[in-house]
């Protein structure tokens, strides 16, 4: 495994200077503006991120203003008493995609919500309070408690949202197998740990965030 310095000169390379690369970097919100994120943002990204897996961000996106309204704008303790027939009514509905598991787990992941706001005072506080060099532990926690939130799924969620994630792209993977660190995308608890102690090594050489560490990996990659 090689220096960050020098993965990022091979990415700046890339992309047409320090600069350039600099400019393409995104920076995740403060701690204080994810913990003042209410609970129906949560549920609503989780459930974009959701249903967008298999279809274009551009067409969940044109039809989202209908999902706030056929999910009533998202409020966790309604969707925590999902019922048949509101899933019967959101699969017939004409804004919604017509994926019955996928209106399903809007159910789960609001329960999955409710039970942050118990724990921590709210989802955001939660959130806010994880620790980037245990990043990998609330991947799983979102995969064991949330539904349909394993993989890059829940990874773009956390991205999308601001928190200082990391996600395992096809480049990011590519990356990580040329320094050696995994032969695959992570998928054992082996794999997740020799990738969080990299992270945390290459967090360590740089003070930069997770997620400009993944971009910086990403842009890494190819010729």
């Amino acid at each position: 495994m090689r220096s960050f310095a020098e993965i990022r000169e091979i990415a700046a390379a890339r992309k047409g200077g320090e600069a350039a690369l600099d400019a393409l970097l995104l920076t995740p919100r403060s701690a204080g503006e994810i913990r003042a994120t209410p609970a129906d943002r949560w549920l609503s990204e989780m459930t974009r991120c959701v249903f967008q897996a298999g279809f274009s961000w551009s067409l969940i996106n044109k039809k989202w203003p209908g999902f706030e309204d056929a999910f009533e704008g998202f409020d966790i303790f309604r969707w925590t008493l999902m019922s048949d027939e509101d899933i019967d009514r959101l699969a017939r509905h004409k804004d919604v995609i017509a994926n019955v598991a996928k209106i399903q787990s809007v159910g789960t992941n609001a329960q999955f919500l409710a039970g942050l706001e118990r724990e921590h005072g709210s989802a955001g506080a939660f959130f806010a309070a994880w620790e980037p060099e245990n990043y990998v532990e609330l991947l799983q926690v979102l995969k064991a408690r949330g539904s349909r939130l394993g993989g890059n799924t829940g990874q773009i969620f956390l991205r999308r949202m601001g928190v200082d994630a990391l996600v395992f792209s096809k480049d990011v993977v590519a990356a990580l197998q040329r320094e050696s660190i995994v032969a695959r995308a992570p998928s054992s608890q082996k794999d997740f740990k020799a990738a969080q102690a990299a992270l945390n090594e290459w967090r360590a050489e740089t003070r930069l965030p997770l997620t400009q560490i993944s971009q910086i990996l990403a842009f890494s990659v190819g010729e």
